[in-house]
Parts: structure tokens; sequence; C-alpha cells
């Protein structure tokens, strides 16, 4: 698989983008939704990958930078018929090589309470990802999760 820097606003990504705010919607109350649509991940800040098999777009991933030590990802979402075979997985080893680089201390994330949202929780649990309260401008949200760790694995506090 490969990584590439994208425009959130190209036809394959849009497209991608539209599919994964749709499934969220789908899954949660929109009030609840975080999703940031492609033109939100073009914005100064927002760092957008693409995740190639050959020519085939299986996925997609953001960075989104909060301050100088703190970053958040943003917008991952593989295409259905490529999940489990290692795209999130190689999505988030590269969100933390580029955090690494960065010079950030802690990355974290939202994602959704609701059952068709454990295969990701699962996956940042995976890198060590620890439930978190809100950060950011986000408040207490029945419907959301929120995760954090250190970029260089230690618990964050």
């Amino acid at each position: 698989m490969e990584i590439r820097a994208d425009n959130p606003m190209s036809p394959h990504a849009a497209a991608l983008l539209a599919e994964h705010v749709a499934d969220v919607t789908r899954h949660a109350p929109r009030e609840s939704c975080h999703a940031m649509p492609a033109a939100a991940l073009s914005e100064a800040g927002v760092s957008f990958w693409t995740v190639w098999d050959g020519q085939t777009l299986v996925g997609c991933g953001a960075l989104k930078e909060l301050d100088a030590r703190h970053g958040e990802i943003k917008s991952m979402r593989t295409v259905a018929s490529h999940r489990r075979r290692g795209a999130g997985a190689a999505m988030l080893e590269h969100v933390l090589a580029v955090a690494r680089a960065r010079g950030y201390e802690r990355l974290s994330l939202e994602t959704g309470a609701q059952e068709a949202f454990v295969p990701a929780r699962s996956l940042y649990a995976r890198f060590g990802f620890e439930r978190c309260g809100p950060f950011g401008g986000y408040r207490e949200d029945a419907n959301s999760v929120f995760m954090t760790r250190g970029v260089d694995g230690e618990a964050v506090g």
C-alpha cells in the first residue's frame, strides 16, 4: 500500500469523504457527528493523505494541528472492500510518523460510541490510544468516544 499526500477536493477523495460523512451520520445524530467535509480538510493546519493499493483508492486520513504539541486524527476511512487488510494501520503509522517529525507530543481523536465504530476503536486501542475526556473544542457527548496517546507511546493524562 502507498500513502500519498492528496487534495481532499479532488474527485476521488471528495467522493470517499462524502461516503464517510454519510456513513457517520447514519450511525449517530448529526449534532454528534464531527467528520470534516472535504472543504474543511483543505484548510491551513490540516494535512490529508489517501491510501492506494496499486491504482485503487482504499482509504484516507488527515492530521489537524490543534497546537504546536497536539494533533488530532481526522477523517480516517477505509473502503468496505479493503477493511481489515491493513489500510487503516498503514495510515495510523503514517500519521504517527508525521506527528513525531513535527514535534507533537500528543495525538487525539474523536470517534463514535455506537456499535458500528467498534472496529475503529479496536484499531486505535491496538495502537495505544486510550479513552480520555473531550479535548480541543469538543464537549462531553454520549455519542462520542475520545481517545489519546503520546506520540512516542507514553501514556498522557
